[in-house]
């Protein structure tokens, strides 16, 4: 795979799930809203996936070894990636029940970190349970704190 790809890849699943999980958990716990964590997946498909990709592309424009090809692919695949990945976490939110919704949302995130952690260490010859768990704490570290944070909101401003 082309390095500038899997740059863009790499960046956009991760910061997608963490993200996104983030977000709508948070917006869950403060609203318990189905148009308003929608809303929220959709603003952060477009304006995140934007802002990250524009990110990366400035980052490696930084680098002195970064042909102009090369910050071009990866800020595509960065912003494609992300909006995608993004938008995938309004399937759960259409079909079930926002409850449930969440929970499946949760478990889609973190198998696909999962995958793509364990993709990434086997690559480099490492073991993934190390980056597996690396990831998937940060992720879970993500979703308590922003559930916490849309449980006091909804408290403040009830």
């Amino acid at each position: 795979m082309d390095q500038s790809i899997k740059v863009g890849l790499s960046f956009g699943i991760t910061s997608g799930t963490i993200t996104t999980l983030g977000l709508i958990v948070g917006l869950n716990a403060g609203t318990a809203s189905k148009l308003v964590v929608i809303g929220g997946i959709l603003t952060i498909a477009i304006a995140d996936a934007a802002s990250d990709a524009l990110g990366i592309h400035i980052s490696q424009e930084s680098e002195k070894d970064s042909s102009p090809r090369e910050i071009w692919v990866s800020t595509i695949a960065t912003f494609i990636t992300k909006f995608v990945f993004a938008l995938t976490f309004v399937i759960p939110v259409l079909i079930f029940d926002l409850t449930t919704a969440i929970f499946v949302s949760i478990a889609w995130g973190i198998l696909m970190l999962s995958m793509f952690s364990y993709y990434i260490a086997t690559q480099k010859g490492e073991s993934p349970w190390g980056a597996i768990t690396e990831h998937v704490t940060i992720a879970i570290l993500v979703i308590i704190t922003t559930n916490f944070v849309g449980d006091w909101i909804a408290y403040a401003f009830s």
